[in-house]
């Protein structure tokens, strides 16, 4: 299992949302290139950058810290926030990043996503798919999860079968610190094997990644909040 330790920009500070929620946001002094060489330094390979100021206006923002992040080499990059072209997927890889993920245009602009995979490579391109479970089926929300799509994530997942990654967040479970839904991330490896599907959303212990059949997890406010040391975790 690959861990990525996530790290959310906005103004270029760290911060966590709770439940994506941009009014609920807490702040962290350490600086983002002091961040992910702590993590380097504890043992990850990866991280997960998210660039908020880019989610909010449909374009990425943050691309000069993002690059600088990239050039620095402690960590293969992999990042999200508002990536709408190929144009800006392009940008960042000339900046040094590994992955780029891309969201709500599996729902919206399906096309252009099989166009980046068929691009850039499906080891490249993350699908990030954010779902709310109702009645036993995951609906997959876009739009910094304020629209609800009505599909189900199985009928976008069906969409890419050239995909290799999916990056699956339960919003419910979104930075509550209550656990992730472990019954979902079973049914996701079960039902989409050709996918290694990273985990996100209630990770609050190290017993929490312990139990996932998923080959990647994300860690965020639990690192952040020192809930989980990274010398234990990256061990």
């Amino acid at each position: 299992m690959i861990i990525y330790p996530a790290m959310d920009l906005m103004g270029g500070r760290p911060v966590r949302l709770r439940q994506g929620q941009f009014e609920e946001s807490t702040f962290y002094h350490e600086a983002p290139a002091a961040a992910l060489a702590r993590f380097a330094a504890a043992g990850a390979s990866w991280a997960h950058i998210v660039d908020l100021d880019g989610t909010r206006v449909g374009e990425p923002v943050q691309h000069d810290l993002i690059g600088k992040l990239a050039r620095a080499g402690d960590l293969k990059l992999q990042v999200a926030g508002g990536i709408r072209s190929t144009d800006h997927v392009a940008r960042l890889f000339d900046a040094g990043v590994e992955r780029a993920v891309v969201g709500s245009l599996c729902v919206t602009r399906p096309d252009l996503v099989a166009a980046m995979l068929d691009s850039f490579g499906p080891d490249r391109i993350t699908l990030a798919l954010d779902v709310r479970v109702e009645n036993g089926t995951p609906l997959v929300a876009t739009h910094g999860w304020q629209a609800a799509s009505g599909i189900s994530l199985w009928d976008v997942a069906a969409r890419f079968p050239e995909a290799r990654h999916l990056l699956l967040t339960d919003i419910g479970k979104d930075g509550m610190l209550q656990g992730p839904n472990e019954a979902l991330y079973e049914q996701a490896v079960e039902q989409l094997p050709h996918l290694a599907i990273q985990a996100s959303g209630g990770i609050s212990s190290l017993g929490d990644i312990a139990d996932l059949p998923t080959d990647g997890v994300i860690v965020g406010k639990a690192l952040w909040e020192g809930r989980i040391a990274p010398e234990e975790l990256f061990a």
